[in-house]
């Protein structure tokens, strides 16, 4: 076993020094892989390569010819197939197996089974009139929704798991008849909110629990009728908000800019969550030892994973990004989940899947190696069907080859065993993945480091209404929006995925008029990226608490209460996702509970 003591190594892809401490050695001890060569970010920059959150293809399958919806680029040379096919005995994985060839580096045959095997469009698990949507378990009735579990009549929106009736959200947890809220749990008709928990009736409200019937109110707990933090009564409450007009857009739009100046005055707490014990990261809620960890539900000794939002919890898991569904024991994987143990390097692997490493888009399989597509399957490398004992044997071999005769990628970094895939064998284009929202990067420097890039291609519609000439009041709105091609506002300009013209279907127009919210004026991936951006970053900074003693550093917030440093500065410090030079007021758990108590 490895010396248990801190280690400090040099990144080979950025050159910066990270550190390895002993609980580290220990997980990498524990799922038998060498230490990693890249950073916690390169590694999380290099698995996210291997995400497209937001972009559907419509191209013929290469099983029926048939025109279908895909998650992959026509352009890139996979095969695929419709998932009501892929998952039927019509083909058979294994016909495409073969023998591993000990002259070759073992990414450069991966690569080769990858764009050889034929991959399913797209990755929704028992679909029910969800068409438009990708990287689902159980929706219903959604449309242009990615990225969750359980959702139900929603539209627009990712990171969704048990929500019901909600549109252009993201990052939601059992919640319902929400609009354009980010990281909210239990919460039930909130508008423009952010960060809340067990909420109800709120608009354009950040940081509350257990809240109802507030409007542009900051750290919150267990108020009603509040309004810019000042309490009023019903009657006087209903009267305000009926007259700031928020069925007008040009109302809406001022709102949401008075709303986040106002809070921008209160103390954000370093972790981003709730109800938590010895965590570090962001937007991580009811964990346990959770560290460096980002968008995180209900989980248990995790580091360096993000996006594991779906319930229930996983445990025990390193460099995990993206689904959740009670895993175990999963190290450098992605895209996978639903009762996961002991597996390593993967993408799409599912459904009590066991001791499988470097796979891809594989289901309800154990001891597998190397393999791409195969379902229920035991005992196979590169889709070759083994014993027991020739199986065992023949890892073992692979494993010495792959230490002795690495990988090189163009950038010259060396991958043995122990690390995920390399990004330039990725088969999607790295601007169009998560990789391009959390490390973004021009076209230029993307090639020159041998990152796919396919530019959005010229759309054969033509926009009939401009923006501006949207009815400012839902009231006013025809039914015959639902036939327009409208201009999105952004009109390409904005590296977020424009899709330059959208459509307001009917369920999402009747939305807004039960609501009496306006019609809006971007894309819905423009409104996404835009409401993403009140998401931090998966970097975290080494700060100390802004709490001067009776007011914030810099006086732009009043303490309402004595701290337990008096009138002195706060010396409690922390790795927070607030970086040092943004405008938010950051306490450590102290003072803030101080305040929000």
């Amino acid at each position: 076993m490895k010396d248990m003591q801190t280690e400090t190594k040099n990144c080979q892809n950025c050159k910066r020094p990270f550190m390895i401490e002993p609980d580290d050695f220990a997980f990498y001890d524990r799922v038998k892989v060498p230490p990693p060569t890249f950073c916690p970010y390169c590694r999380a920059q290099r698995r996210f390569c291997w995400r497209n959150e937001w972009v559907l293809y419509k191209a013929p399958s290469a099983f029926s010819g048939k025109d279908i919806f895909q998650m992959y680029a026509p352009e890139v040379g996979v095969k695929v197939y419709e998932k009501e096919v892929w998952y039927s005995d019509q083909w058979d994985p294994t016909s495409y197996g073969c023998d591993y060839d000990f002259s070759r580096p073992f990414f450069d045959q991966f690569k080769d089974l990858l764009f050889e095997v034929p991959l399913k469009n797209l990755d929704v698990l028992n679909g029910v009139n969800s068409d438009y949507t990708n990287n689902l378990t159980d929706p219903k009735n959604c449309y242009l929704v990615f990225n969750g579990s359980n959702p139900e009549d929603c539209r627009y929106g990712n990171g969704i798991n048990f929500c019901r009736d909600c549109q252009d959200i993201s990052h939601m947890s059992k919640s319902e008849e929400c609009y354009e809220c980010f990281w909210l749990n239990g919460c039930a008709r909130c508008m423009f909110s952010s960060q809340c928990d067990s909420c109800f009736d709120m608009w354009f409200s950040k940081n509350c629990v257990g809240c109802n019937n507030c409007f542009g109110c900051v750290g919150l707990r267990n108020k009603s009728y509040h309004i810019w933090n000042k309490p009023y009564s019903k009657e006087e409450y209903e009267k305000m908000i009926a007259a700031f007009g928020l069925s007008s857009y040009a109302s809406v739009k001022s709102m949401k800019t008075r709303a986040k100046e106002f809070w921008l005055g209160f103390p954000n707490k370093y972790v981003e969550g709730i109800k938590n014990e010895n965590v570090t990261g962001a937007y991580v809620d009811r964990c346990k030892n959770v560290r460096n960890s980002f968008l995180v539900r209900e989980s248990e000794n995790l580091r360096y994973c993000q996006y594991v939002q779906e319930l229930p919890g996983s445990r025990d898991c390193y460099d995990y990004s993206v689904w959740g569904d009670n895993n175990q024991l999963v190290y450098e994987c992605h895209t996978s989940g639903i009762g996961m143990h002991n597996v390593k390097f993967s993408v799409f692997a599912k459904e009590n899947i066991r001791d499988v490493e470097y796979s891809y888009a594989c289901t309800t399989c154990s001891d597998c190696f190397g393999c791409v597509a195969l379902r229920k399957k035991q005992y196979c490398i590169f889709n070759k069907q083994y014993t027991k004992e020739e199986y065992f044997a023949l890892r073992e071999k692979i494993v010495a080859q792959m230490n002795e005769t690495p990988y090189r990628d163009s950038n010259g970094c060396i991958y043995r065993y122990g690390e995920f895939f390399p990004s330039e064998i990725s088969p999607f284009p790295y601007n169009q993945t998560l990789a391009q929202e959390y490390f973004p990067l021009e076209k230029e420097e993307a090639l020159k480091r041998g990152y796919r890039w396919i530019d959005t291609g010229e759309k054969n519609y033509k926009a009939t209404l401009l923006p501006e000439n949207i009815p400012d009041d839902i009231a006013d709105v025809p039914d015959a929006i639902t036939q327009a091609i409208i201009n999105c506002e952004h009109g390409g300009t904005c590296n977020q995925l424009c899709t330059k013209a959208f459509r307001i279907i009917p369920d999402e127009l009747a939305f807004y008029r039960k609501h009496q919210l306006p019609v809006p004026h971007l894309c819905p991936n423009c409104r996404a990226f835009e409401r993403l951006k009140q998401r931090n970053g998966i970097h975290l900074y080494k700060r100390q608490c802004g709490c001067g003693g009776a007011n914030s550093l810099g006086d732009m917030y009043k303490n309402t209460t004595s701290h337990f440093h008096g009138a002195a500065l706060c010396p409690n410090e922390f790795e927070t996702s607030y970086a040092p030079d943004r405008p938010e007021i950051v306490y450590c758990e102290q003072c803030y509970q101080a305040e929000v108590a």
